[in-house]
């Protein structure tokens, strides 16, 4: 099985890389589109900033090349946020394959801090990616912009209020939060998603 992480200007792509040799899978990194195209799976991750992101990756003809993907994609983090319509992040038009709109953490008390950074928990989870986790499952999340709660929400995570730690639409899955970083829970998802 081949699969491909999506090289661009945006971190986060080693801990990907690590999490899935961990599960005996050693991926291609690239930006080359055939090499893209031809794979079985395709992992779109990424931390970084949406506006500067989005122009690179329309720079690079990555941003139709993604759109254009038949095959299971799962994007990360960022990868999640620019697969929404907008981002609030430097009023960023994004991949628009998701209908939402990505909108940043307005902290409501005291103890509200942004990035939500650390564990939380999953609720109301569906699709192929969480088969076999535990009831509320813990994960690690590191953002301050977030996505709401919407028709293509695979899991929901309350942090100030409710939103998408998941998304799924047709062949693309998506996590707010960093499966590479979570855990047994995040291998299981990662294994999930080879799976599908």
């Amino acid at each position: 099985m081949k699969i491909v992480i999506i090289k661009y200007n945006a971190g986060n792509i080693r801990s990907v890389d690590y999490g899935l040799r961990r599960l005996g899978i050693t991926p291609v990194i690239t930006d080359d589109p055939d090499e893209i195209r031809s794979a079985d799976k395709v992992v779109f991750p990424g931390q970084g900033e949406a506006s500067t992101t989005m122009a690179y990756l329309h720079e690079h003809g990555l941003d139709a090349l993604i759109r254009s993907l038949k095959q299971p994609v799962l994007g990360i983090c960022i990868g999640m946020q620019l697969l929404c319509s907008h981002s609030e992040e430097g009023d960023a038009d994004c991949l628009n394959m998701y209908g939402a709109d990505v909108r940043r953490f307005v902290p409501q008390r005291h103890e509200d801090k942004v990035p939500h950074m650390g564990w939380n928990s999953l609720r109301d989870m569906r699709g192929a990616l969480f088969e076999g986790l535990p009831a509320q499952p813990f994960v690690y999340f590191v953002h301050s912009y977030y996505v709401p709660v919407t028709a293509d929400t695979a899991a929901v995570c309350d942090y100030i209020h409710p939103f998408s730690a998941a998304m799924q639409k047709d062949n693309f899955f998506a996590t707010q939060f960093h499966p590479e970083k979570s855990g047994a829970v995040g291998e299981m998802i990662l294994r999930n998603f080879i799976k599908v």
